[in-house]
């Protein structure tokens, strides 16, 4: 059954596709970008053979960080998905500029990827950096971290596979971590112990009440929780990203196993 329902975590925006953008989907699309399909992915095949654990990437805008991973982590393969042209584009042109033989992109509903192309058990780990945090409360369940999403990620991860998010918004990061950690396939590798600081009881939901968005309890505001981690040295530091870090503000990275 189709699912109409699904609220979607991104807007396609109409960005302009620059001349080498577009030049790069259409040289290097051929043997980079897969097309999406409504059956499983054999990824071995897609890789010319190549055994190397697999690693997916959702949401990796202009492909920057996404290239240097690739670059720095030869010894894996990379499927990257994301919604907007300029975006594939650019990455495309990194893959041609830097010579990259173990990324393949997709150009679709990341969902979707998960649900038709992907099967089970099947990937080594998954990254997801600054995804959209969707600020206005009111946008909230537009938010990619949810736990019927996180369920569908984890059914896709090899047995001690791992999850590495990242965001700069402390109430995002807050959430991804409560639904994270309340994930029982789930172990949380940090050693420090926190307690939320951007919810609050009023964000608890109502006796009863039936939302698509995630929202705390409050046994989860009152208690500690394993917290964050310090960024992993394979996941390079964006412009933008040190510029916000020298304006004092923050960015979490999230590391989880499954079991």
């Amino acid at each position: 059954m189709k699912r109409v329902d699904r609220i979607r975590s991104f807007v396609l925006r109409a960005g302009r596709t620059t001349a080498g953008q577009q030049r790069a989907i259409e040289e290097l699309g051929p043997q980079f970008l897969l097309p999406y399909q409504a059956s499983n992915l054999n990824l071995i095949e897609s890789f010319n053979g190549s055994t190397k654990p697999k690693i997916l990437e959702i949401g990796f805008g202009m492909g920057e960080t996404t290239a240097k991973i690739a670059a720095l982590r030869s010894g894996d393969d990379f499927l990257a998905i994301e919604v907007h042209p300029p975006g594939v584009g650019a990455l495309l042109k990194l893959i041609g500029e830097n010579n990259l033989s173990n990324l393949r992109l997709i150009r679709h509903d990341a969902v979707e990827v998960l649900e038709n192309m992907l099967a089970p058990d099947l990937l080594d780990g998954i990254h997801i950096y600054f995804a959209d945090p969707w600020h206005k409360k009111r946008h909230h369940k537009r938010r990619l971290i949810q736990s019927e999403f996180i369920r569908l990620l984890v059914s896709r991860l090899k047995p001690g596979g791992y999850l590495h998010l990242a965001t700069d918004w402390h109430n995002y990061a807050e959430q991804m971590l409560l639904v994270l950690n309340a994930e029982t396939t789930l172990q949380n590798t940090s050693t420090e112990l926190m307690q939320v600081e951007t919810f609050t009881t009023e964000d608890v939901a109502k006796s009863g009440e039936v939302c698509n968005e995630f929202k705390p309890t409050l046994e989860q505001l009152n208690a500690e929780h394993q917290g964050y981690v310090v960024r992993p040295d394979y996941r390079p530091v964006t412009k933008f990203e040190n510029r916000g870090v020298k304006l004092g503000h923050g960015v979490w990275d999230l590391v989880y196993k499954k079991k």
